[in-house]
């Protein structure tokens, strides 16, 4: 696992890889692929469109490392372009067809991949252990708008806390809440009628 950096190395990391570092740029990446690739796959559901929004994120981070101005957290600034790059590729598709389910996830031997997938466990919805309700709440998360369905991954998978998220996606504070709150009901509303039909 890789080593959280402090906020000075990290900072003295950024500002070499503005000034062109390929080696401060492929550490940059090496400490934040998992996070990544994790986010990414929360949102998708899908190997191979979270490993294209991977490549993206990083290559914007690349591109646009000098838009970068440390006032908010490096990991804050990732987040919004993970964000913006899944909701972008799944506007351009359109073609939501069959999603992976959770329990399907790439590389299940991948110790990396399943660290990132353990975070769905120690969420506020570890209770769906059941294999059949946790495929239908992986169903029903991606029928959220895409407006709810990533607070609900930031906030609930990912356990953000609400200024960050609102940071994240450049909202505010109570905004976050209500998309939350109306996610949660969603969720609850489709799990309920899944029970009452078994």
């Amino acid at each position: 696992m890789t080593k959280t950096l402090d906020t000075q190395t990290e900072h003295h990391l950024i500002a070499k890889v503005k000034q062109g570092d390929e080696r401060a740029f492929a550490q940059l990446v090496k400490q934040y692929e998992q996070t990544v690739y994790g986010f990414a796959f929360k949102l998708c559901r899908d190997k191979d469109k979270a490993e294209e929004s991977f490549q993206d994120t990083f290559i914007n981070v690349y591109r646009k490392i000098d838009q970068f101005d440390s006032r908010s957290k490096f990991s804050t600034w990732l987040y919004t372009i993970v964000a913006n790059n899944c909701l972008m590729n799944r506007r351009k598709r359109k073609l939501d067809g069959l999603l992976e389910s959770l329990d399907d996830a790439p590389d299940v031997n991948d110790e990396q991949v399943q660290k990132q997938l353990q975070s769905w466990d120690d969420s506020p919805i570890e209770t769906l252990m059941n294999k059949e309700l946790r495929k239908t709440m992986d169903d029903a998360i991606q029928e959220l708008p895409d407006e709810y369905k990533v607070v609900f991954v930031l906030r609930d998978l990912e356990n953000r806390t609400a200024e960050e998220t609102a940071k994240i996606l450049k909202l505010s504070v109570p905004a976050v809440k209500s998309r939350l709150r109306r996610s949660r009901m969603f969720l609850r509303h489709k799990l309920h009628r899944t029970m009452k039909q078994q």
